[in-house]
């Protein structure tokens, strides 16, 4: 999209030399005033005076670090002006004033599906700030985006302006997010390799802030970072899933003990081949294993029984 945005080129005043004339202005408004009982004409030059005063008054401008003013001109939009400090423009310019300063949103989480439809609830916090005062101001309805009751017309606050251009993020974060959500599944153990939500974190959150800025572009906002704060299956399947995941658990942990089981009886028999302690034919061999297999992948502590008698 072309970029409609530029400084404002107009003619600029210092401030303070500005309210000094407009002082002045204001004086010979009273003076002409108080002249007007013996002269009729000083009326008149008060009233123009007086005029003079009242328009030059709005034309000042303060902005602090990280505040801009889009100036129009009868409707037609003359540039942006963003230059710190106290100052004065044309006082028939509409001033519109934002802010640049980054913000964050951190909306409720959300229920969406993930990619092989199981429905999990899903929260994020990002920042974000505006970038491009034209495309905030006039490519996006501000208007209908302002809270119920206040105007962002013309003298609208700043304030009110930000809560539309909030309203607005927070409508297409929460169209991103089940986007992106809808790409990926919670959690694929059969596929270690896949992307999931709970696995890649850092992954989806990049692939989350370029959905959010390919969707904010159009308004001029810009989204600095944005990360998954809350991942959690929806409540109606939640149990369901606990249980599937502790029997993976379980799974995996009987297997590393089984391994280990195993590489410690195959141990313990080539120590006592070696060392000739002992010659086991096939038959004790297959119930020494079998024992020490019991003991050592049994979950409770085993009860030893000691034979006494010969081995033959």
């Amino acid at each position: 999209m072309e970029n409609k945005e530029f400084n404002y080129k107009g003619a600029v005043l210092n401030g303070f030399l500005a309210l000094l004339l407009v002082i002045i202005l204001f004086a010979l408004a009273i003076f002409f005033f108080i002249k007007a009982d013996k002269d009729s004409t000083s009326a008149i030059f008060g009233v123009i005076f007086m005029a003079l005063f009242a328009l030059c008054v709005n034309g000042f401008i303060k902005l602090e670090p990280n505040e801009a003013v889009a100036l129009l001109f009868f409707g037609k939009y003359n540039g942006t002006f963003t230059r710190t400090g106290f100052y004065w423009v044309n006082p028939l310019l509409t001033k519109k004033r934002v802010s640049l300063r980054a913000r964050n949103l951190n909306p409720e989480p959300i229920k969406v599906n993930d990619k092989v439809g199981n429905p999990v609830l899903i929260g994020m916090v990002l920042v974000w700030k505006l970038e491009d005062t034209y495309k905030a101001l006039f490519e996006i309805d501000s208007q209908s985006l302002a809270p119920v009751g206040t105007s962002v017309g013309k003298g609208s606050s700043a304030r009110f302006l930000s809560q539309a251009f909030e309203n607005f993020v927070r409508v297409q974060s929460d169209a991103a997010l089940r986007q992106v959500a809808g790409c990926y599944a919670y959690d694929n153990p059969d596929t270690p390799d896949e992307l999931t939500l709970r696995s890649n974190a850092d992954e989806i959150n990049e692939k989350l802030v370029s959905t959010l800025n390919e969707r904010l572009s159009m308004a001029g906002l810009h989204v600095t970072e944005a990360r998954i704060n809350y991942l959690a299956y929806a409540p109606e399947i939640a149990a369901v899933m606990l249980r599937r995941q502790q029997a993976d658990a379980i799974i995996a942990a009987r297997e590393k003990i089984v391994d280990g089981a195993v590489s410690m009886v195959k141990m313990a028999l080539d120590k006592l081949k070696a060392e000739g302690v002992v010659d086991l034919d096939e038959e004790r061999k297959a119930a020494m294993v079998s024992n020490l297999l019991v003991v050592l992948c049994g979950d409770e502590p085993a009860q030893p029984v000691v034979n006494s008698g010969s081995l033959y």
